[in-house]
């Protein structure tokens, strides 16, 4: 889909408050058509920026029947949320009503936006970059206070600002080293100035760090994946319901209870933690379990971390607990929860043993659950104490790891082989990649694949 065909002069329409009933709904336009249609639906001129009460009525080939009452806002170009001129009817949130004042806007020329579109638009007419229109999207499925801040500081322009500087400082060296290589003749061997390398090795940290607070905003926005996993009776179904503070899942003393996937979504710290609770881990006949046991070796393979539940009471080794766990998974990645200690009588802690941490607690009691809780927080590698994260997505932490890739080898070739043009043409793509982050550089495709998973209206 190309930008030409995503920033057509149509005018668009849409409900922007969320589906259901409602003591207000929104009806929302934009486009060089926006006044025009607004001001014939309420049937009077509109005042820009003041509210004006209205009774929305329908389009003649609906007898012009008043279909609503209440406010009507204008907004004109440029100084509107996507730069066009916008129209904002605020009605009464009954979904046939809104409905039906959508279907009179459609009548006087509106066709109904696509999702993200609004947004969108003030991308493409330059009212914001990409990163804040992602942002206003983070913000509204924001699932924690820390999460909001964090998407507020993107939309403000903070992660914007960060990637800004980043590229003018690169321009500046790319200015520098591209000079020396056009003017060889100079004197001074411009590329072999330590300058250059400390360069590259200042733009290194600062890249560093952006993408340290980068990736706690992802944190935020996107959470941990971890998976309870373990033999039968050993109280995973009881962990995934003392994590999330109620009844989840069915705990009994017969083995193979859980047959399916138990998915939960807990917050620690203000960070969203996706739990999923799997069967048992064992040999059987039944082809049910079978299922769930298949559906639970998928589940281990994708997740971000693994909670490997043991009986503590029970005689069993690390070794064969392990044994459980699907091949080729990094014991780095597992946590082994010694469960049940309200029975064996073991002290709650959290330990590591060679490459792997354990954790010892009560599932049943609750005792020693905070030290799992902070555990994962741990894990994670968020830090609570942070405050100047910024909303990030996966795409903007794989950029700025290729940035830094590329300045990494620029300079790698630079100290090795004196290669100059190597180095410049690293530094180009150290910029290219940057720039994909805040949308100065946009593939087709990605505006396309950013913007569709916005909700309609927005």
């Amino acid at each position: 889909m190309s930008n030409a065909a995503l920033s057509d002069n149509d005018t668009i329409v849409a409900v922007a408050t969320p589906p259901g009933r409602g003591g207000i709904g929104v009806v929302r336009l934009s486009g060089r058509l926006a006044q025009e249609i607004g001001e014939a639906i309420c049937g009077r001129s509109l005042v820009p920026r003041q509210a004006v009460f209205c009774r929305f009525r329908a389009g003649p080939d609906q007898g012009e029947a008043e279909i609503d009452s209440g406010l009507a806002l204008l907004f004109p170009n440029p100084n509107s949320f996507t730069g066009e001129t916008v129209v904002e009817l605020q009605g009464h949130g009954g979904p046939v009503t809104l409905d039906l004042l959508v279907s009179a806007c459609c009548h006087y020329g509106a066709r109904t936006a696509r999702a993200g579109e609004f947004t969108e638009r003030a991308f493409l007419n330059g009212k914001m970059d990409l990163t804040q229109a992602e942002a206003v999207a983070d913000l509204i499925n924001s699932a924690s206070s820390a999460a909001a801040r964090s998407a507020l500081r993107s939309l403000d322009g903070r992660f914007s600002d960060a990637i800004h500087q980043l590229v003018e400082e690169l321009i500046k060296l790319r200015v520098f080293v591209e000079a020396a290589i056009d003017f060889p003749e100079e004197e001074v061997d411009f590329l072999a100035d330590e300058s250059i390398v400390n360069s590259v090795d200042e733009l290194l940290e600062k890249l560093g760090d952006v993408e340290d607070r980068a990736r706690q905003g992802s944190l935020l926005r996107d959470g941990m994946h971890i998976v309870i996993a373990g033999k039968p009776n050993a109280g995973k179904s009881s962990l995934l319901n003392a994590l999330a503070g109620e009844d989840m899942a069915i705990v009994t003393h017969q083995a193979g209870t859980t047959r399916d996937v138990l998915r939960q979504r807990i917050q620690v710290a203000g960070v969203p933690i996706h739990v999923s609770d799997t069967a048992g881990l064992r040999q059987s006949s039944d082809i049910v379990e079978q299922e769930g046991i298949r559906r639970a070796t998928e589940e281990i393979e994708r997740a971000d971390r693994i909670l490997l539940v043991v009986d503590s009471n029970a005689e069993e080794s690390l070794t064969s607990s392990l044994e459980l766990i699907p091949r080729g998974i990094h014991n780095s990645k597992i946590t082994v929860v010694y469960n049940k200690a309200d029975v064996s009588g073991l002290a709650p802690e959290c330990a590591k043993q060679g490459d792997i941490w354990t954790v010892t607690l009560s599932a049943k009691q609750g005792d020693g659950l905070n030290l799992l809780q902070d555990h994962l927080v741990s894990q994670a590698g968020f830090d609570a104490s942070r405050e100047d994260n910024f909303s990030a997505r996966r795409r903007h932490l794989d950029a700025l790891r290729r940035a830094a890739g590329h300045l990494t080898n620029g300079k790698v070739q630079l100290t090795n082989g004196g290669a100059g043009e190597l180095l410049a043409e690293d530094l180009r793509a150290a910029q290219m990649e940057l720039d994909q982050i805040t949308g100065r550089v946009t593939p087709d495709d990605l505006l396309g694949e950013i913007f569709s998973s916005f909700c309609i209206g927005k």
